[in-house]
């Protein structure tokens, strides 16, 4: 009888182990995990997400966050972004432009020397002169803009965003609020 047990026993479990294993597959897929080989070894994988979550993925597919504090439930504590700069579009771009003025370039390569952050989230924002989906299609394009100056820099992106008019700090009835509309928020994930 307890042989039977045994065997049902084993069998459970291996099917539980093939389970988790098929999970943790799907999981890192979800996320977008991206998995490096070199010749035929797996390369670990490390980073971090746009809510400033470390991540890891073992060589043999098993995925786990890089933080000692969980909530009561388990789930991660991450170290959440600060907007460390608020640039104006006007110093970074030309009107209804996505290309980086020279100056915006040097001006965004110094920032990059100093934050000294992990990674950083971009986000693109406009006023509302043009139509949502004008300013939606500019907003992600300065914001690509800005990560690719970043990273061909060194700089680690860990995510890009367009919201285009739909996060006014300011009131879109004035100039002056429409100037501060139109920026590019840097998160600073440390």
């Amino acid at each position: 009888m307890a042989l039977g047990i045994s065997k049902a026993l084993r069998a459970g479990l291996a099917g539980a182990v093939a389970a988790l294993i098929a999970l943790s597959s799907t999981v890192a897929v979800a996320q977008g995990v991206k998995r490096e080989y070199i010749g035929e070894a797996y390369v670990p994988t490390i980073w971090v997400d746009p809510d400033g979550c470390e991540h890891w993925v073992m060589d043999d597919g098993w995925e786990g966050y890089m933080t000692p504090h969980v909530t009561r439930q388990g789930i991660p504590v991450c170290r959440r972004g600060n907007t460390c700069a608020v640039m104006n579009s006007d110093v970074l771009f030309a009107t209804g432009s996505y290309q980086l003025s020279r100056q915006g370039q040097a001006y965004l390569l110094d920032f990059f020397r100093k934050a000294g952050a992990t990674s950083y989230v971009i986000a693109g924002h406009t006023d509302s002169r043009a139509s949502d989906s004008y300013n939606m299609k500019l907003s992600i394009n300065r914001a690509n803009a800005v990560a690719k100056l970043a990273s061909a820099a060194g700089v680690r992106i860990a995510d890009v965003r367009g919201y285009g008019e739909r996060m006014p700090i300011a009131t879109n009835r004035t100039a002056a609020g429409m100037a501060k509309n139109r920026r590019v928020e840097i998160i600073c994930i440390r």
